[in-house]
């Protein structure tokens, strides 16, 4: 197989996996979730993986991306429904959690092993992602905020955006307004402002603060007229009333 179908190949199967670990960090219904962050996350897969030094500017670099696909191949790995057994050709596991611990595992191997290489970043990254699945929101915390001090802006951004969900899920809705607000006032790739913006006003709304929600709702759906994110500012508008 030549080297640039590999590479897609393990780009394509980043993107989908970043997008569905993604889509469990933030609060809006499924069907808007993918639909507004895969752009910014293709951007981020494009700009950090897609250049060829990721994979092979160096044989440690080469090595930590091997290992990192591995753990993205296992996020991927399907669930299998409740009583059915494992099939020993079709890989699978019996719950998201039993998923999440494996995966979880291997990327801090490549973090641990790894440490200055891209792969290490990004497994950071996926580390917040699964510790927040597994419930371990001290974890999450600690790995997010590492990322989100990161040169890598795209990448800094994404965690930003999930340490503000882990915010929320632990009852601290202003610290996630904060980093909302700081996502809508510098935005990257990865995070647009708007994005930051549907969630600011969500936040707000969930905080007792429905005027302060309604001004973001009414500026989305003028900034951004026959969208998706209009469309879902005007269904929160009509909820409000």
């Amino acid at each position: 197989m030549r080297a640039q179908t590999r590479h897609n190949l393990k780009t394509d199967q980043f993107t989908k996996t970043t997008i569905d670990m993604a889509e469990k960090t933030a609060h809006w219904s499924v069907e808007h979730q993918s639909r507004l962050i895969i752009i910014g996350v293709i951007a981020l897969v494009v700009v950090g993986v897609a250049g060829g030094t990721w994979y092979y500017f160096n044989q440690q670099d080469q090595k930590a991306s091997v290992e990192f696909g591995a753990a993205i191949r296992t996020l991927d790995t399907p669930v299998r429904p409740p009583n059915m057994p494992a099939q020993p050709d079709n890989p699978s596991f019996a719950s998201s959690s039993e998923r999440a611990t494996a995966a979880h595992k291997q990327f801090q191997e490549v973090a641990d092993k790894y440490s200055h290489t891209h792969a290490a970043d990004f497994s950071h990254y996926f580390l917040g992602l699964t510790s927040a699945e597994l419930g371990d929101n001290a974890a999450a915390e600690r790995e997010l905020q590492k990322v989100a001090s990161f040169r890598n802006a795209d990448l800094a951004a994404l965690a930003k955006f999930a340490l503000a969900s882990v915010y929320r899920n632990t009852n601290r809705n202003p610290q996630a307004i904060d980093v909302y607000k700081q996502l809508a006032a510098k935005p990257a790739t990865t995070v647009s402002k708007a994005t930051a913006q549907i969630e600011l006003a969500a936040t707000l709304q969930a905080s007792n603060q429905p005027l302060e929600a309604k001004l973001i709702y009414e500026q989305l759906k003028k900034e951004n007229p026959a969208s998706e994110i209009a469309q879902l500012a005007s269904a929160k508008l009509q909820e409000m009333k």
